[in-house]
């Protein structure tokens, strides 16, 4: 854990911020390894074995429950909810976004470790929904954070989900879902976004 100090820890103080909880280190891209067959085994163990982080904003949460039920069981495919961020891999958004709501998810997001993949559901990730022209929702989601797959509909029933998961799964297994490095790679312009709509940014910008 790094320790932020000088100039930027008395900022830091003065806003409040508990400074031993947080590091100052920008996010670093991960190359994949040299060896292709081990990059490949590393592709199939992310793929089959991802747990779940839920984020639901009202109606957005109500498709999620039923994939926990025996009708469904998530579980065989190597799924699971975990409560925390620095269990989880997936990061399910489910529903609008409010601007109020992105700085939870900002954190959520940068707390989880590599390797993190993103999953908007429901077209209020894409393009706003039925809130496309609030004055405080985000219309897309992927001009904050990186998403890896949407799926589509309001709200797409637990069969949409589970077609959205196998098209993640297969990114992975391809090494496409790179979200995590491209965060890492334009992480300005993604901070840039998000201190446009977050007008109260009152956690540091480093949350890992």
């Amino acid at each position: 854990m790094t320790i932020i100090t000088g100039d930027d820890n008395k900022n830091k103080e003065d806003k409040g911020f508990d400074t031993e909880l947080f590091c100052d280190a920008l996010p670093k891209e991960i190359a994949p390894v040299s060896n292709k067959t081990i990059q490949k085994f590393y592709n199939w163990a992310q793929a089959n074995s991802l747990w779940i982080l839920a984020f639901g904003t009202g109606c957005g949460s109500i498709e999620m429950r039923p994939l926990y039920t025996a009708r469904y069981d998530i579980s065989r495919f190597g799924m699971a909810p975990r409560p925390t961020p620095r269990q989880s891999s997936l990061f399910i958004i489910s529903g609008y976004a409010s601007v109020k709501t992105m700085k939870r998810i900002i954190r959520s997001y940068e707390q989880m470790q590599n390797p993190k993949f993103v999953m908007g559901l429901g077209s209020c990730t894409i393009n706003g929904g039925m809130y496309w022209d609030s004055y405080n929702t985000i219309n897309r989601l992927d001009h904050y954070i990186p998403v890896d797959t949407y799926v589509a509909g309001c709200m797409p029933r637990p069969e949409a989900l589970i077609a959205g998961f196998e098209e993640l799964k297969k990114r992975i297994l391809a090494g496409k879902a790179e979200g995590a490095n491209e965060y890492a790679k334009n992480f300005q312009w993604y901070k840039a976004n998000q201190k446009k709509i977050i007008k109260d940014w009152d956690m540091p910008d480093y949350n890992w």
